[in-house]
This record gives C-alpha cells, sequence and structure tokens, in this order.
C-alpha cells in the first residue's frame, strides 16, 4: 500500500479514513492539524504536525489528501490543497469501494467519492471535491473544482455546478440547469 498523510483531523477526516481503509490502497502514516493537537490521535491514527510542516513532510510521504471538510467557505480546503501541491505532494483521488464510479466519468486529483454515492456516465468532477455519502450525479453532469455535495444529495442529468459551491443535504435539482460559482444551497432545497 502506499504511504498517504491527512490534512486536517475533523469529523470530515473521520469518514475520510473509513473510506481510505475500505478501499485499501493506502496507508495513513498521520495526520496535520492544529499545532496544539500534536501527538494526540484521530481513530488511532496520530497527528504528526502541522500545515507549516508540509513541506517536509513531502520529502518523507509522497501522497496526501485534504481532509477538512466544507460548509460554510472552502477557502481553507483550497488554501491547504495549494499548499500541499505546491510542497510536493501527490493528491490522488479516493473512491469508496460501495460507491459507484462510471467508467466513462472522470474524476479530478483530491476529490472523495463517500460511501454509496453514483457518479453516472459522461459526468466530470472536478479537483478537490467531496460527493458526500448516498449523493446521485447523474448522467452528463459537470462539477468544477473545490465543491462539496452533501449527503443523499440528487443532481440530476446535464446539471453544470460552478466552482467552490457547497449543496446541502437532500438537494435535489431540475435536469440541465446551471449553478452559479460559489453557491452555498441550504439542506432540502429543490433547484429548479
Amino acid at each position: 500500500m502506499k504511504k498517504i498523510i491527512l490534512i486536517g483531523g475533523g469529523g470530515h477526516c473521520k469518514s475520510v479514513i473509513d473510506v481510505i481503509e475500505n478501499e485499501k490502497k493506502y496507508k495513513i502514516c498521520g495526520i496535520i492539524d492544529k499545532p496544539g493537537l500534536l501527538g494526540t490521535k484521530v481513530l488511532n491514527y496520530e497527528i504528526i504536525g502541522n500545515d507549516s510542516d508540509l513541506e517536509a513532510l513531502a520529502k518523507k510521504f509522497k501522497y496526501a489528501f485534504i481532509t477538512i471538510g466544507h460548509i460554510k467557505s472552502p477557502k481553507i480546503r483550497i488554501r491547504l490543497f495549494k499548499q500541499a501541491k505546491k510542497a510536493g505532494f501527490i493528491l490522488p483521488f479516493i473512491i469508496s469501494p460501495t460507491s459507484y464510479v462510471s467508467k466513462h466519468s472522470k474524476i479530478g486529483i483530491g476529490s472523495i467519492i463517500m460511501h454509496h454515492a453514483t457518479v453516472n456516465a459522461n459526468t466530470s468532477i472536478g479537483e478537490n471535491c467531496i460527493i458526500n455519502s448516498k449523493a446521485l450525479i447523474e448522467h452528463d453532469c459537470s462539477i468544477s473544482n473545490h465543491c462539496h455535495i452533501s449527503t443523499n444529495t440528487t443532481i440530476n442529468g446535464g446539471v453544470k455546478i460552478g466552482s467552490e459551491c457547497f449543496i446541502g443535504s437532500n438537494v435535489t435539482t431540475k435536469e440541465n440547469i446551471k449553478i452559479k460559482k460559489n453557491r452555498f444551497v441550504k439542506a432540502g432545497t429543490i433547484l429548479k
């Protein structure tokens, strides 16, 4: 297994750990978080440094993954994603073995497809995205970089989502609509 470090030790990190453990492609070698948390653990994985240590850690580890969530703003995820890339890490995409991702779709670097999500044919997921548990992304969709599609959301066919969007839990979209960049869509909304 390839060695990987995780950047961010909060609640989303725990969900990502579960996906990585189930995918069995990467061995988690530590977590990056706030300096005051050094030596503590998240689901038995030690916090081994903070974001100022990324350049040094890139000499020891080839792979990293952003495990900070995105609800109010994607800014921290974007900053850390860029910082990890600049440090020289490879940021893979990670796919839960319980999800379905069409072989006719594209997944960008640093993105995660969580448990029981579906990404259908001719769909493109950008970089550093979260496709959360049980989300359905139908055919011919385009999701730009740094988006979070929350739990149990349905993005119907042909929808185009701009970068840095947060689409809340249980949102349903009409087909073929466009969602502008940096939009926050609250849980349970129906977008027409």
